[in-house]
């Protein structure tokens, strides 16, 4: 199953989702901000999260894995 990336550069406004939670897909896991936009980044499959490698308030890269789904 994929990891969820960043599709955008920005900063973590709001972490949606906690470790063992089952999600499906179109749920909303993080929310990044960039240039006072707020952009959700959902599951593309169903699963549940396995890991949350990002935090409120940290910068990320396009591409970057924000959430590992098992």
């Amino acid at each position: 199953m994929p990891d969820v990336e960043a599709h955008i550069t920005g900063t973590v406004w709001k972490v949606e989702c906690e470790v063992g939670q089952e999600v499906t897909e179109g749920d909303t896991l993080v929310i990044l901000e960039s240039m006072k936009m707020e952009m959700p980044v959902e599951a593309e499959d169903d699963g549940k999260v396995a890991e949350i490698l990002c935090e409120e308030g940290q910068s990320v890269s396009e591409g970057d894995t924000l959430v590992v789904l098992e």
